[in-house]
């Protein structure tokens, strides 16, 4: 058996911006000034173009990571024969002056543990994705950096000669590095790094205090709804898949996808996620960016956007950076923004319920109420009879997708519901209609033989995201149909090892190699909704070993050696643990910590 492989990195991030933390110490992925911005490190990518950012001791090491508990500030520890020392790495953030403090400002903190241990600290940033080396010009106790779109600096108490020359010296206190972008720090080092560094902390801790965590797996859920929080863009209030770009889904397979933006598809599962855990300033942050692009795009969605909106999100191919492991192609941008997936109407529809049934969201606040469900109706009335490329956007595949249905039934049940709170019966006629039509098309997707529905009409394949009938409570949970459709789902798309394929058929491609993380969490949702609870949780409990050495997880596994393979962390990927944590504890009758 191959020695699995996983990702070698922690992330840091104040909803400002995103970094991975090697454990080699290496930040291996920054990108300045947004998510979807050229990387300042992109070791992550390429070794030589991607830059460096360091602190080693000479010669042979061991390292290992950990975060400071209920907070996302990273630790690695680093030992050597000469001593050990630790560095916490971490993204300022708190309030202050009555709004949140989070500037484009990476701190990390070296203290000695043991011994005399000494180090070199390296740092080299580029930009441009590693076509402009940026370079280093030394002030009065700073270094700063010229090539990006605005001035680098890093502030610090180190000799700027050591770091100038790289030399290795001793670390007999305390030392610290304070590298921001496009403004001076403009305070002491040291004060302001060990201020900061507090703060931090009591933000994060507050922020899980105030978080409702049910009674199942706490910890990991806890480490998830953290990794989550982080990959929202506070400014606008989107939230990425992940961080990353071109992280092959498989090696060689040219599955290498840029995925710092925001999928539509996704909008239900994240809302769903942040309301288990009751917080509700991202929900309505997230809401927010929702109801930006609905009301100024007249035509259709996108299955994504950027995270300011933005629609035209051009895919072009990077032939300068290696690629991961030597994977290509890299990619920057994404051609899906190009397809047409019609189950999105119906995610934004199903995901704006709370702010109509939930008492603590106050509707007749939102005097958008009629237009936005006019809106949205008339965009499934106009596509619901429309081939699409489905939610895992194949391109050059349309048919008539079962899932895109469901969601298009499942939306306009959710309009229903909104119609009848406003009073609004027209609204109630053509979301009735809109129903009737979605489960005829779903209905054309059942085969009676087999008793499963399959991914499309006309189509004898599985698909994963046919489990949804059952989650989205289509199907009865209760019903022999439902346990017969999950049984044909788990025989022929379940591995031994309890990981899940979202299909096995052939695509734009090929075959897919790799399991999809978020459809594992699926299953255990269904497991847990037709009554199976025990094998519910036994399914949990061994997904949960394909987490890295930090609790964080893939797009995709592995099914022979349990390697993480795509984007990491994958956003979703947590949304579904958090989802499938949830369920499980309601059905175990454990809704809080016990």
């Amino acid at each position: 058996m191959t020695e699995r492989h996983t990702y070698q990195t922690g992330i840091i991030g104040n909803c400002a911006f995103l970094a991975h933390i090697n454990k080699n110490t290496n930040v291996d992925w920054l990108c300045w000034p947004r998510f979807d911005s050229s990387f300042v490190f992109g070791g992550l990518l390429d070794k030589k173009q991607g830059g460096e950012f360091s602190i080693l001791p000479k010669g042979e090491y061991i390292s290992r990571q950990y975060y400071l508990e209920n907070t996302t500030i990273l630790c690695t520890e680093v030992s050597n024969p000469d001593g050990k020392y630790r560095i916490l790495d971490y993204a300022p953030r708190f309030r202050q002056f009555e709004r949140y403090f989070k500037p484009l400002m990476l701190i990390r903190k070296i203290e000695p543990l043991e011994g005399e241990p000494r180090v070199r600290v390296v740092c080299k940033p580029v930009y441009e994705y590693g076509k402009i080396i940026q370079k280093g010009h030394r002030g009065s106790n700073h270094i700063g950096f010229d090539g990006a779109d605005e001035e680098m600096q890093l502030s610090t108490n180190i000799s700027l000669s050591y770091i100038e020359d790289e030399k290795y010296f001793a670390l007999n206190e305390s030392k610290y590095l304070i590298l921001t972008y496009g403004h001076e720090l403009g305070a002491p080092v040291i004060s302001t790094a060990e201020r900061f560094l507090t703060e931090t902390i009591n933000y994060w801790r507050t922020w899980i205090k105030h978080t409702t965590i049910a009674g199942f797996y706490q910890s990991l859920v806890i480490r998830s709804a953290l990794t989550l929080k982080i990959h929202q863009y506070e400014d606008t209030g989107a939230i990425i898949a992940a961080s990353t770009t071109s992280l092959p889904e498989s090696p060689g397979s040219a599955r290498n996808w840029d995925y710092r933006y925001c999928w539509m598809r996704d909008t239900y599962y994240v809302i769903t996620a942040l309301n288990h855990i009751g917080h509700f300033e991202e929900m309505e942050k997230y809401f927010g960016y929702v109801t930006d692009i609905s009301f100024r795009d007249d035509e259709r969605y996108q299955p994504l956007f950027g995270i300011a909106g933005e629609k035209v999100l051009t895919e072009r191919i990077l032939d300068n950076v290696d690629g991961y492991m030597g994977n290509k192609p890299v990619r920057v941008g994404n051609q899906a923004y190009e397809h047409i997936q019609n189950d999105i109407y119906g995610q934004v529809l199903v995901s704006m319920i709370p702010l109509y049934t939930d008492s603590r969201f106050i509707y007749s606040e939102r005097k958008d109420s009629e237009k936005w469900l006019d809106y949205l109706l008339k965009k499934i009335e106009r596509t619901i009879d429309e081939k699409d490329a489905g939610i895992w956007e194949f391109r050059n595949i349309a048919n008539t997708h079962c899932y895109t249905n469901l969601f298009q039934w499942a939306g306009a049940n959710a309009a229903l519901k909104m119609a009848k709170t406003i009073g609004n019966s027209i609204y109630e006629e053509r979301a009735q209609v809109l129903i009737d039509k979605a489960a005829q098309h779903i209905e054309n997707c059942y085969d009676p033989v087999r008793k499963v529905y399959t991914h499309a009409v006309g189509s004898p394949h599985l698909d994963a995201s046919t489990l949804q009938l059952i989650l989205m409570n289509y199907l009865d949970p209760n019903s022999q149909r439902a346990k017969d459709h999950l049984a044909a789902l788990e025989q022929e798309l379940k591995t031994e090892t309890g990981l899940f394929y979202r299909y096995l058929h052939t695509d734009d491609f090929g075959k897919p190699k790799t399991t999809f993380l978020i459809c594992a969490f699926w299953y255990i949702e269904a497991l847990a909704c037709v009554g199976r609870i025990d094998d519910a949780v036994r399914e949990f409990e061994s997904i949960i070993k394909y987490a890295n050495h930090l609790l964080l997880f893939s797009e995709d596994v592995d099914e022979k050696d349990g390697s993480q393979w795509g984007n990491f962390p994958q956003a979703y990927s947590h949304v579904g643990l958090m989802n499938a944590a949830h369920r499980i504890a309601i059905k175990l009758d454990r809704p809080v910590f016990l």
